[in-house]
């Protein structure tokens, strides 16, 4: 049963100035059902209060090591169970890396961040990344990494090397989760995100919409994001890049999600993360520019900038450039 958005508006009131982190099930799926125009609003209204709304945060992602993950996630080109056609690269050099970070400043990006196909690191493997990470930092970017799961230690070290973000995505509701992925679980994916918070890293933790998955999921995985102790400070929301090999390729259209469906995802994003950047991530290749115009009004306000996304499409920088220019947006400033 949908609740109007009178009542919708003052337990929208209510959560994000008293008890923003404890969400009830029932008042995320109302917000689901709300006319999309009333949605849009309050999403809107919301953004508003809290962000410049034509400003948005520019990141770049460079895969720094890929292919050959031995993780089995339906999504993934990058795992070592699929034919995807992808080819293995070593973990880069630092300099290298360096090099792209330069470019991706001089182009506009204000976070640089680095994606490695890992189950979890080896400590060898994280002496380079901590180099990575220092001297990215050194250019007056911030910095972000995704490396897998993390021990406390390892979430210390790299603190102290001086990342700003650790990327893990929780994917999707618990209840959907091992229709999507089996070597993991959902739990290690949570416990990954308190060793990044403890170690006082912020975190960057969303998901991806179009897996087949039911409304009642995404108001699930927005629900676990939410009612963290602390929410994240970026949440990325992808949606699903069907690549030829993984699992997931050839869903129909009565599995994925449609454009009004993925803008209402954003826009309860907003409602339950105020003060947290909503990011497009992957699958903006296939979105018009209408799309996304409408996704920046519901609340997104940051997006990953760049032809390639680890290894998939990703809009050209100049398409972006037109498209920020014909809407008025800037990139926000760090």
């Amino acid at each position: 049963m949908s609740i109007s958005s009178e009542v919708i508006s003052e337990q929208t009131r209510a959560s994000v100035n008293i008890v923003r982190n404890t969400w009830p099930l029932s008042n995320i799926q109302a917000l689901f059902d709300l006319p999309f125009n009333d949605l849009l609003f309050k999403a809107h209204t919301i953004h508003r209060e809290n962000f410049d709304p034509n400003a948005v945060q520019i990141s770049t992602l460079l895969s720094i090591k890929t292919g050959a993950c031995p993780e089995d996630c339906s999504y993934c080109p990058q795992s070592v169970r699929y034919d995807t056609g992808l080819e293995r690269e070593a973990l880069m050099e630092v300099r290298a890396v360096v090099d792209a970070a330069k470019a991706a400043k001089a182009n506009g990006a204000s976070r640089f961040c680095m994606g490695a196909a890992w189950r979890s690191p080896k400590d060898r493997d994280l002496n380079k990344v901590t180099k990575m990470v220092e001297e990215v930092k050194a250019l007056g970017m911030e910095t972000c990494v995704t490396l897998g799961m993390l021990e406390d230690s390892q979430a210390q070290r790299l603190k102290d090397a001086g990342l700003d973000y650790y990327n893990h995505n929780i994917d999707t509701s618990e209840d959907y989760y091992s229709e999507i992925v089996t070597t993991r679980s959902y739990q290690d994916r949570l416990d990954t995100i308190d060793n990044v918070r403890s170690a006082g890293i912020n975190v960057c933790s969303g998901g991806i919409v179009g897996m087949g998955e039911k409304t009642d999921d995404r108001a699930k995985m927005l629900q676990t994001l939410a009612n963290m102790e602390h929410p994240p400070e970026s949440v990325p929301i992808n949606k699903l890049v069907q690549v030829k090999g993984t699992p997931l390729d050839g869903l129909d259209g009565t599995e994925s999600i449609d454009s009004v469906e993925f803008i209402k995802t954003i826009a309860v994003a907003r409602i339950l993360m105020p003060k947290s950047q909503v990011r497009l991530s992957a699958g903006r290749s296939a979105m018009s520019d209408e799309m996304q115009a409408m996704c920046f009004f519901a609340g997104a306000n940051s997006i990953f900038y760049g032809d390639q996304l680890l290894t998939t499409e990703n809009p050209a920088e100049s398409s972006d450039h037109k498209l920020f220019k014909r809407l008025g947006i800037h990139p926000a400033t760090v």
